[in-house]
């Protein structure tokens, strides 16, 4: 099997792997094929390595259930935006706390998620106004801040100008954590946080649209 042929074989067996331990039914058999797929890829875990020493007959439903969490764990297995749809749910709830600062800056346009169908990775991406810029959001790679850094290029590419930018300096802000929290940074007088994401503060409205 080649590289490529063995990544698909791991994504399928891996969501069926995880649907049915979301949903119920998991069966041994499943988990050890699976195991020995990772096996395979030259990558033994603790927990590939039980079940692949144990008798199948020998594993008690708890022990499936347990074993089928730590190997997707193990394995650092996402699950896609279409297997997970709550994924996606929390990046549409992302952007409309990024959409805030968008319309308090007086920025009209439509900014919404979208997986385009050009994307083969099945990525998330930002789109405004129709377009697109930048990198994709992975499944599990969502938040506040990856959102914002997203519609930010996105905004840019669009309206061709900085956005947003310092109420008091006029430049380009950044994205940044801050105590844990996603805020807007100015890079004037040394560095010193704008807003947090989603309450920057009001601007005065803007005439159309700067192109």
């Amino acid at each position: 099997m080649d590289p490529d042929e063995l990544r698909q074989t791991f994504r399928e067996l891996g969501a069926r792997v995880y649907t049915a331990l979301r949903d119920g039914g998991l069966e041994a058999g499943l988990l050890v094929e699976l195991a020995c797929l990772v096996e395979d890829w030259t990558v033994s875990t603790p927990a590939t390595r039980e079940l692949l020493e144990r008798r199948t007959a020998e594993l008690t439903a708890a022990d499936v259930l347990r074993l089928g969490g730590a190997l997707l764990d193990e394995v650092n297995f996402v699950p896609t935006y279409a297997l997970e749809p709550a994924l996606f749910a929390e990046l549409e709830e992302d952007l409309k706390v990024v959409e805030r600062d968008l319309r308090a800056t007086g920025v009209t346009g439509t900014l919404r998620m979208v997986i385009p169908d050009w994307d083969s990775m099945g990525m998330a991406w930002v789109e405004f106004d129709g377009a697109f810029q930048g990198n994709g959001i992975p499944p599990g790679a969502g938040g506040v801040l990856n959102v914002a850094d997203a519609a930010q290029e996105a905004i840019m590419e669009v309206i061709w100008r900085a956005w947003p930018v310092c109420p008091v300096h006029d430049r380009g802000l950044y994205t940044e954590a801050e105590n844990e929290t996603a805020v807007w940074r100015c890079t004037a007088d040394e560095g010193h946080t704008v807003a947090p994401i989603g309450e920057f503060p009001p601007l005065p409205r803007r005439r159309g649209r700067v192109r």
